[in-house]
């Protein structure tokens, strides 16, 4: 099969490698669509937590193509995504429900294998029935899961005020999640202006290409969907007192930012992050079945896994209008 591997950072090669044989407890899958994520271009580049050479790729579906001697919930030919994040479920903080920091995580296409590949092994437990969901939009079941999470640490109320800083696929999938938990208000930021048309059609209130125009004090909740530290920096400026913020962004390994301490004190204010998610694929996978949350119009482009590299530098440089670009393995 051909696979993707990032042999360092800053270099990509497509080669020839075998199929993978299924474990007692894995599943083989065939995938149809893997999308690009900022963390795959933080692998590349280096900046974030990743073992070289590695095969990136950990927002994928398919089809399952073998399955191991011990595996109950799935045969061949079913339709399924994958929850990238694998955890041990018997170290201290697994035991305490936190598995997304488990002592002994690994996550499909960060430390082992993954779905920039015309096929991949994951265990069973990582495994979800996506049922007759489109396999483009099961390729969405990872980072709606997470952005699930996330808005559920926010703890979003009816009727609150939101401000979201960042409006790629991210950004408008955040928008939707908490649009659909209550928010009244969601104003989004973005600097370009095709992509504040589409958060428009995500449920935002207003859109703006400036913080300049944007009111202090003002809203409920702010949330950063960009992972830039100066703009993480920014979101104490326009949080109400007693508010929260969510620092959702991936920021670069070693990016840091500086935020005066005395607002935080005086404001009263919840400074949260969110990392990964905890089991939120159901929830995903129920969510785009229901259409609560529709990822269509967030694809902007489908291209061959021997332009992978490519995608990831349309994305980097806002080409070609790129937003979610997808990856097709098989064809």
């Amino acid at each position: 099969m051909k696979a993707a591997y990032i042999e360092k950072p800053g270099n990509v090669i497509i080669k020839e490698i075998p199929i993978p044989e299924p474990g007692p407890m894995d599943i083989v899958i065939e995938v149809k669509y893997s999308g690009i994520c900022g963390t795959d271009i933080h692998i590349y580049r280096g900046d974030y937590v990743g073992d070289y050479p590695i095969i990136p790729g950990h927002e994928f579906s398919g089809i399952v193509t073998s399955v191991g001697s011990s595996v109950t919930r799935f045969a061949v030919g079913d339709h399924v995504a994958v929850e990238p994040n694998i955890a041990c479920d018997d170290c201290p903080t697994c035991l305490e429900n936190r598995q997304n920091f488990c002592e002994n995580w690994i996550a499909v296409g960060v430390l082992v294998p993954g779905g920039m590949a015309q096929y991949v092994s994951a265990p069973e437990k990582a495994v979800f029935s996506i049922g007759n969901l489109p396999f483009k939009s099961g390729a969405f079941v990872e980072p709606l899961s997470c952005v699930l999470h996330g808005v559920e640490r926010c703890g979003i109320r009816m009727g609150d005020r939101v401000l979201i800083i960042g409006a790629g696929p991210i950004g408008n999938l955040l928008c939707q999640s908490i649009k659909a938990a209550g928010a009244s208000n969601i104003i989004q930021i973005d600097r370009n202006t095709a992509r504040l048309e589409l958060a428009t059609r995500c449920g935002a209130t207003e859109t703006s290409e400036s913080l300049e125009e944007i009111p202090h004090d003002a809203f409920d909740i702010v949330v950063d969907a960009t992972g830039v530290p100066a703009l993480m920096a920014k979101t104490v400026d326009f949080v109400r007192n007693g508010g929260k913020i969510l620092l959702f962004g991936v920021p670069p390994q070693d990016g840091r930012f500086d935020i005066p301490a005395f607002p935080i004190f005086r404001k009263g204010l919840t400074i949260l992050s969110s990392f990964t998610s905890v089991r939120n694929s159901l929830q995903a996978i129920r969510m785009l079945e229901a259409g609560t949350i529709d990822v269509s119009k967030l694809v902007s482009h489908e291209l061959p896994l021997e332009e992978f590299a490519a995608g990831m530098e349309m994305i980097e440089k806002g080409e070609d209008g790129a937003l979610k670009v997808l990856i097709t393995p098989n064809g």
